[in-house]
């Protein structure tokens, strides 16, 4: 990781001394029959993480919570009994140093939990708000603290969230939106996902890139005898195909119908998604900067990336913060391509945003403002359903 300009940019700084870790859930409705092939979503739902120095500096970040309907709350215990303990008194000058003790610390309840993920998923949020805190601090964007320096001022953007109804309306309007790639959600048939590929083709035509994303609904021969149809119709990549997301069954899965595989959503940490950045199998790595370690981990992924010359599209299905989160990542992160953009309506994205980042044909401006780079409205004060502070010192912590 870089963290040298971040290091001498902190370094001049006095001490952050962290003197809150605070918590809120957003939930409403979904409102528009979002549905992957395990579940449905009956409601958007956003956990925020706020740390604060004594000095009265403030850095926000999210936390995924999709799925299960009750992860609002497992999340904020987590926050409370898990996390503030560990937070409260440190020096916030030092994501990186922050979120080595979290993961040292926390991963081992995880395993022991047998749900390491709800812990990555927390650590994210951490992560982003001390990033955060600290483009705050310095006025700097998150992704020059990050990276060192920023890449790109601008990135493609995918059209996500088709289907599994009215795909040929949703594809229309992805056309005269001027997007060239777009995802469609597969799982629900053989019937059903084919009428959907050949309703894209007939909105868009033959020139726009499709991308199936199976949300791990197939066994291996389900995905194999599935693949000539998917072929027929362009897709030349999927989008975690196979439940479980084993590496060895994705590339039996590529040998057997030279289809490439996306994935790394539902991978946690750098270390475990090494393997298959190494995999001839796997052409997209998709880290989500709220469920796979933060800004901090998703950077690692990225430097990872460029060295294998793996293409990164950072997954996004959330809310206000995270978008922002990603968008710096893509600002400073090799090898990422595009980003994904859900095109439903979300009451937690843009309507908590001020001067939201809209992608315009196919592409959105990155901000450049300190810190994520964006600013809540007060419409979060008004969808708050649990709001909480999670403060507290560890006995023994320095």
């Amino acid at each position: 990781m870089s963290g040298q300009l971040m290091t001498g940019l902190s370094a001049t700084l006095p001490p952050m001394r962290i003197a809150r870790i605070g918590f809120r859930a957003l939930q409403a409705p979904a409102g528009d029959g979002i549905v992957m092939s395990f579940a449905p979503l009956r409601r958007r739902a956003a956990a925020l993480v706020f740390v604060e120095t004594d000095d009265g500096l403030t850095g926000v970040g999210e936390s995924w919570v999709n799925h299960p309907p009750w992860a609002l709350a497992e999340r904020q215990e987590t926050i409370r009994q898990g996390v503030a303990p560990l937070l409260t008194g440190r020096d916030a000058r030092d994501p990186q140093g922050i979120h080595s003790l979290l993961l040292r610390e926390l991963l081992p309840l995880g395993r022991q939990w047998g749900a390491p993920g709800p812990i990555w998923q927390a650590i994210s949020g951490v992560d982003i708000a001390l990033w955060d805190l600290l483009g705050h601090a310095t006025g700097q964007s998150s992704s020059v603290l990050l990276g060192g320096t920023r890449l790109r001022e601008k990135i493609a953007v995918y059209a996500s969230s088709l289907g599994p109804k009215a795909v040929g309306e949703q594809a229309e309007a992805c056309a005269k939106a001027g997007f060239t790639t777009v995802k469609l959600r597969v799982g629900f048939g053989r019937a059903t996902d084919l009428a959907n590929l050949q309703a894209i083709r007939e909105a868009m035509g033959d020139s726009v890139t499709v991308v199936a994303d199976a949300n791990q609904a197939w066994d291996l021969e389900e995905a194999i005898a599935i693949a000539p149809e998917l072929r027929r119709h362009g897709v030349s990549i999927v989008e975690e195909p196979l439940a479980g997301d084993f590496l060895e069954q994705l590339e039996e899965f590529h040998r057997r119908t030279g289809l490439l595989v996306a994935t790394g959503e539902n991978v946690y940490g750098a270390r475990a998604l090494t393997s298959y950045l190494r995999s001839a199998a796997v052409a997209v790595v998709q880290p989500d900067v709220s469920k796979t370690g933060g800004l901090t981990e998703a950077y690692e992924v990225c430097r990872l990336a460029a060295e294998t010359g793996t293409a990164v599209w950072p997954h996004m299905y959330g809310g206000a913060i995270g978008f922002g989160a990603t968008l710096q990542l893509a600002a400073c992160g090799p090898n990422v391509e595009q980003v994904e953009y859900d095109v439903r309506a979300n009451p937690l994205r843009d309507p908590l945003l001020k001067d939201p980042p809209v992608p315009r044909n196919g592409v959105v401006g990155l901000p450049a403002r300190p810190g994520l780079g964006i600013e809540l409205t007060e419409t979060v004060s008004r969808l708050t359903t649990v709001a909480g502070e999670a403060a507290g010192q560890r006995e023994g912590m320095p």
